[in-house]
């Protein structure tokens, strides 16, 4: 496509070398790509120069604030918001482009995210249609929520596309792991920090509640095995956060304890 669509592509990455170019060919039709990067030490960055001389690199100040970060660094008067580990589907391309071309009073448009998972399609449970605003006019949008995880908020309407966005989330199991065991880290942090305690209640049976949400009620079971699993993980996040906060109470009275000895 020789003539460039106006619209600026903000994508953060770090170590993405093996996903990173799928993500970058789904939005080389726009004009602006930009990224910024935290500091990677694999290929990324040399990946991300080959789509655009707009590569940043910067420290990780956390998942939100380096999503406004590279959405202040756009020219144009419309954003999409990638992460490196999705892609545009062509039919989610075609739509785009129409919402852009004949916005009305709209300023932002949720995508429905479909995950590729264990080697399948998810198309239920709570991983599916999980909506995601990602395309919104500049200046009426911003990220926002709590580490690690957080959402656009518009100042105003949004409407919802009917094409999915591709998400490959997790290489393998082990990756999964490996991400709620930081994620649960960051999230009873910043709990802790707030003064936020730990709830047996919540220990006992929000996972609970978790697995029989996504498993039964939005039909999880439907994705075989790894719809099953998924549920079961999703419940161990729960789970994992609450035992970490619970550690840091613990902490806390332990150190307590420590200094009242010391008196």
């Amino acid at each position: 496509m020789d003539q460039k669509f106006p619209l600026s592509a903000c994508i953060i990455t770090f170590n993405e070398e093996s996903r990173i170019r799928d993500c970058l060919e789904s939005v080389k039709w726009v004009d602006e790509i930009i990224v910024v990067d935290s500091l990677s030490t694999d290929k990324t960055v040399d990946i991300c120069r080959e789509y655009s001389d707009k590569v940043y690199q910067r420290a990780w100040p956390g998942n939100i604030d380096q999503k406004n970060y590279a959405m202040g660094l756009a020219k144009n008067d419309w954003i999409l918001s990638l992460d490196a580990d999705e892609r545009l589907s062509p039919g989610l391309i075609g739509e785009i482009q129409d919402a852009i071309r004949n916005p009305g009073n709209i300023l932002g448009f949720f995508f429905p995210r479909r995950s590729f998972y264990l080697g399948r399609w998810i198309y239920h449970g709570e991983w599916y249609p999980d909506y995601q605003l990602r395309l919104f006019r500049r200046g009426s949008g911003q990220w926002q929520g709590t580490n690690p995880h957080g959402r656009v908020v518009v100042a105003g309407k949004a409407r919802y596309m009917k094409h999915d966005l591709y998400h490959f989330n997790y290489k393998n199991f082990a990756h999964q792991l490996r991400t709620i065991d930081n994620y649960s880290t960051i999230f009873a942090d910043i709990m802790a920090d707030r003064g936020k305690g730990f709830g047996l209640f919540k220990l006992l049976f929000q996972p609970l509640y978790k697995f029989i949400k996504g498993y039964f009620f939005k039909r999880g079971f439907l994705d075989g095995l790894p719809g099953f699993i998924i549920a079961t993980s999703s419940a161990f996040y729960i789970f994992t956060k609450q035992v970490k906060l619970w550690e840091r109470s613990q902490n806390r009275e332990t150190k307590k304890a420590s200094e009242e000895s010391k008196r």
